[in-house]
């Protein structure tokens, strides 16, 4: 199946929507969540007109709802984001690890995801730093960054977080530069034991201060024995650890970093069509061999899965750790290339680029030219940035006349 029409997450939310919410409770944030993305780029939030100097074309340009659920608004945040952590590779190889949690955390997961959600990344960040400082391993303070991630592909809770971390860090004297072997210097088996134990550790912490709660088909969690037991179980199970080779080259691991950190549950290019109260959207099933697949789901169902990702409000879903972290990342990435002997980059400040320019700059779209003059040369990059530009107020239907500029 082909894509057919044009259909995105906000014409099934703009249909279907309102019959879900009315269904059920929902908390604010999935309600907030579901009318930023239905409004993203509509007269409701208010735009600009554009008007050509030269031929006076008009240029109508809806606000963006920069909500970072929304399929539409991650793409200039993205492309931003990548550009700073160019100026702060190393000339090192980086590996990716994914640190995936049992499903039967899920249920409890979803219940209390800032908790849980914290208690992941602390679990990682420490059994990074606690394997890479010892001698055996690497003996030394190395760099990463973790990403949180809570979607499979069909769209079913899935939390896991993904880590770049640096092949190699500073010695503990702040003398030498440790490289790592070719492989991850740290075994994948001794990673998924001491993650495992982290995690079950902090849950239980966080159960007995009552900082998680546990309701409907987990009620039964509450009763001690039974939450005892159900540590036990997780603790037999083999809680998997993956890391990939390292990238070959530093435009690679830009490139694959954009796949992680600002993406949503699913993007419009894989909405297929919406019929008779049914969504299709294509898939891939790592479960037999990686197939592309298109799944069908009920509206509703389809809503339902999407507002599983919904982080809590205020929630970093990024984070730096060691000599990445963003308070001192200047001081020590300096130190980091001055054992590698590389020259220290300094970085690039352009507060006089408008966004327009950015996307010239680096992804080569243009919005600043008149399209429909190119011929005639009709360009507005000779005016000053948003000169002739009118305001929408807000809930203020596109205007069918214009003034003179």
């Amino acid at each position: 199946m082909t894509r057919a029409e044009s259909v995105e997450v906000s014409d099934i939310f703009g249909k279907h929507g309102h019959a879900y919410r009315v269904s059920r409770e929902m908390p604010l944030s999935h309600i907030r969540t579901m009318r930023a993305i239905q409004r993203c780029r509509t007269a409701e939030l208010g735009g600009h007109m554009d008007e050509c100097d030269s031929c006076g074309h008009i240029r109508i340009s809806y606000n963006s709802c920069r909500n970072r659920h929304c399929p539409k608004c991650q793409y200039l945040k993205k492309e931003r984001w990548l550009e700073q952590r160019k100026e702060d590779l190393l000339p090192v190889p980086y590996f990716h690890v994914v640190f995936t949690i049992p499903a039967k955390l899920n249920p409890l997961v979803l219940r209390n995801k800032k908790v849980l959600f914290n208690i992941l990344f602390r679990s990682v960040s420490e059994t990074l730093f606690e394997l890479a400082g010892d001698p055996k391993h690497l003996g030394g303070q190395i760099g990463f960054i973790c990403i949180l991630h809570t979607w499979g592909q069909n769209l079913m809770d899935h939390a896991h977080i993904h880590c770049i971390v640096t092949g190699g860090g500073i010695s503990h004297d702040g003398k030498r530069w440790l490289s790592c072997r070719k492989g991850f210097f740290i075994s994948v088996k001794v990673l998924s034991r001491l993650f495992r134990g982290k995690v079950l550790d902090y849950l239980k912490k966080s159960w007995e201060s009552e900082e998680v709660k546990s309701s409907g088909s987990i009620s039964n969690l509450q009763n001690p024995n039974q939450f005892t037991t159900f540590l036990k179980d997780l603790y037999k199970m083999e809680w998997v650890i993956y890391s990939k080779p390292p990238f070959k080259n530093t435009e690679t691991l830009v490139d694959y970093l954009g796949r992680y950190t600002h993406r949503i549950a699913i993007g419009n290019h894989r909405i297929l069509k919406m019929e008779y109260g049914k969504v299709f959207f294509a898939w891939r099933d790592y479960a037999d061999g990686n197939k592309k697949k298109i799944m069908t789901l009920e509206a509703s169902e389809f809503i339902r899965r999407f507002l599983l990702h919904v982080l809590p409000e205020k929630f970093v879903k990024v984070r730096y750790y060691g000599l990445l972290v963003n308070r001192k990342s200047n001081t020590m990435l300096s130190q980091c290339r001055r054992l590698l002997a590389t020259p220290i980059k300094q970085k690039k400040k352009n507060d006089t680029e408008i966004w327009q320019e950015f996307l010239i700059r680096v992804c080569g779209m243009d919005l600043i030219t008149c399209y429909t003059t190119r011929l005639l040369e009709c360009d507005f990059s000779s005016i000053e940035p948003l000169k002739n530009t009118k305001r929408i107020s807000r809930r203020t239907p596109p205007l069918r006349k214009t003034r003179q500029y």
